[in-house]
């Protein structure tokens, strides 16, 4: 009986040691882990939004119209004889 007791407080011991070795490595790689899966969201985020910037860009080269429409929205600038209808 002793020696089983001595046996089960043994392997006790080795997981509570293997524990306190492992365990600030395993929350270290969750976070590690989560950041990642944060940084591969923002790349995603910003390879759409670098599509859509080269889409307006060819716009912008290719289109003065659309290149009056942009200046004119953002300067507000207005035509002779148009009306402004404000919401």
């Amino acid at each position: 009986m002793e020696g089983k007791k001595r046996i089960i407080l043994g392997v006790f011991a080795l997981f509570a040691v293997l524990g306190l070795v492992f365990l600030p490595g395993y929350s270290r790689l969750q976070r590690l882990r989560e950041e990642n899966e944060q940084y591969l969201k923002r790349i995603e985020f910003l390879e759409s939004r670098n599509v859509q910037l080269g889409e307006e860009l060819v716009k912008m080269r290719e289109d003065p119209e659309y290149v009056e429409r942009k200046a004119r929205q953002k300067l507000g600038i207005v035509k002779k004889g148009e009306l402004i209808y404000s919401r």
